[in-house]
């Protein structure tokens, strides 16, 4: 196989040189990022000796050639069309400039919250159960100590996640956007700062104390930022507002904790402090 022949009949039928924002290779394709796709020949494409498929996805036009095949077409390539070489990740960032707005708004939600799907679907699960423990044991369908080793830590584990979530959205967050992750990690430690009045007592106590800025034009309230979303074993959906807590606390004793009127089982924000 003539290598370097493969990669002059790539370049022209992709458009040449000017129509390439950039060249990557992963193990078996060769992934290019052209500016006018309409001036890329996909059936030509495939006939080229050597190429074993033509696709597009995510913005790239990918050339299947094989293991072993890719890297030596693509140094041919690069050779020949003057163009210099992208990494993978380089790659998907110069097809993601060319997607609109709106896909690139998805993209960017998704390199958000992806990466800590993980813990907070974990933390989910084990706080649903937890919570369906707590509503068989006070119903008389099972009986746990809950003052036992086990039941205390695996509570604690249920809910750290969604505790800190600020933080862990804000170091998401901060990647996404290209920024220091550990600068965004802290931006969210500042939002749930306890030096800040707890957001659930503001429907009942009404907001304690403000800050006035820029001279006295403005006045920021002193109030901590809460999630809007816990996963509950019996709500099952979120509650519409952080100022919505307070008002549904029935006061009713759930094994130290208490039932809002939703039915989610919370500790109270008096007692705990969230």
């Amino acid at each position: 196989m003539d290598y370097r022949k493969t990669a002059e009949e790539i370049l022209e039928h992709v458009g040449g040189s000017k129509n390439i924002v950039s060249a990557a290779h992963c193990a078996t394709r060769l992934r290019l990022v052209i500016a006018d796709n309409s001036r890329a020949d996909k059936t030509a494409l495939e006939n080229v000796d050597g190429v074993k498929g033509v696709f597009e996805a995510s913005g790239q036009l990918q050339i299947i050639l094989g293991t072993g095949t890719v890297n030596k077409v693509f140094d041919e390539f690069i050779a020949v069309s003057g163009v210099t070489a992208s990494s993978k990740a380089e790659a998907k960032e110069a097809a993601v400039q060319k997607q609109n707005i709106f896909m690139r708004a998805i993209k960017l939600l998704g390199d958000i919250f992806v990466p800590i799907i993980p813990a907070i679907v974990a933390s989910g699960f084990l706080m649903g159960i937890m919570n369906s423990l707590d509503f068989m044991n006070s119903n008389g369908f099972i009986n746990i100590d809950t003052s036992g080793s086990f039941y205390v830590f695996a509570n604690i584990f249920s809910n750290t996640a969604y505790t800190f979530l600020q933080i862990l959205i804000a170091f998401s967050a901060a990647k996404a956007f290209g920024a220091n992750p550990y600068l965004g990690a802290v931006i969210g430690m500042i939002m749930i700062n306890p030096s800040l009045q707890n957001a659930y007592t503001v429907a009942t106590e009404g907001v304690q104390a403000t800050q006035s800025v820029f001279f006295g034009l403005y006045d920021i309230d002193m109030v901590g930022y809460r999630s809007g979303f816990r996963m509950g074993g019996k709500c099952g959906s979120e509650c519409d507002s952080v100022a919505a807590y307070p008002a549904a606390w029935d006061r009713k004793p759930y094994h130290g904790r208490t039932l809002c009127s939703n039915g989610c089982n919370r500790h109270p924000p008096d007692v705990h402090g969230h």
